[in-house]
């Protein structure tokens, strides 16, 4: 697998992990389920459906960029991070790795949107849910605020991405939710079923990118820190 790949693959596995996460993967459910729940035309749910993941997508991208973007554009910055990211990211990894495997017990405030507020941008239609998806976008928890600030914006920064990165993690976010809004409209009663698979499923996925994670964070960290001759 060649360097230019690994990145591009390495950012769409993080947004998919990012929407199956316990926190995210329960309320795109919810959210999607809640915005067809009155539609009777399969093609409005799936539009619907659409719509609210273009948000959740354009939300993590848009912060993505940002983030990346002015951090890069800054020439001293910019040269720091050179300088200084790989010894830096052992421990960010590190962390990122623990917080995966929920060894250390964290909260991570978030937003909540009001019945009457999520009822009224849901009957604004398309643009409506789009909004909803934005929104929804906001409300980290510690795991997928560990896989975004933890892991996509240091990707970024080391390969000097602020767009195609951000938008391909956003895309990943949005893949896991067309399938939700897909099973949805064709068949609900399967929705449970499936939520179980994906959340087992999710469960030691996550267990083994912590360890990988881990791995590669002890390894950088006596690299650079505690100058290890290490390959």
């Amino acid at each position: 697998m060649d360097t230019e790949t690994l990145p591009l693959l390495s950012a769409i596995w993080l947004g998919i992990l990012t929407s199956v996460s316990p926190c995210p993967l329960a309320s795109n459910i919810a959210a999607v389920s809640f915005i067809s729940r009155d539609i009777t035309s399969t093609g409005r749910v799936l539009r619907a459906g659409t719509s609210y993941v273009v948000g959740r997508m354009f939300c993590y991208t848009l912060i993505a960029f940002a983030i990346s973007a002015s951090l890069l554009n800054v020439p001293k910055f910019s040269y720091a991070l050179q300088l200084y990211m790989p010894k830096v990211l052992g421990p960010v990894l590190l962390l990122t790795g623990i917080i995966l495997m929920e060894w250390i017990p964290l909260s991570f405030p978030g937003m909540s949107l009001h019945q009457k507020t999520a009822s009224r941008l849901k009957d604004s239609g398309m643009l409506g849910s789009l909004l909803l998806g934005f929104l929804f976008a906001l409300a980290f928890c510690p795991v997928s605020a560990a896989l975004f600030f933890g892991s996509l914006i240091p990707l970024a920064l080391i390969e000097k991405s602020a767009v195609l990165l951000p938008t391909i993690y956003g895309i990943g976010t949005g893949l896991p939710v067309l399938v939700f809004a897909v099973v949805i409209c064709f068949s609900a009663r399967n929705i449970g079923r499936l939520f179980h698979a994906v959340s087992k499923t999710e469960y030691w996925v996550r267990r083994m990118t912590g360890i990988v994670f881990i791995f590669i964070g002890i390894y950088y960290v006596g690299k650079y820190l505690f100058l290890f001759e290490l390959p």
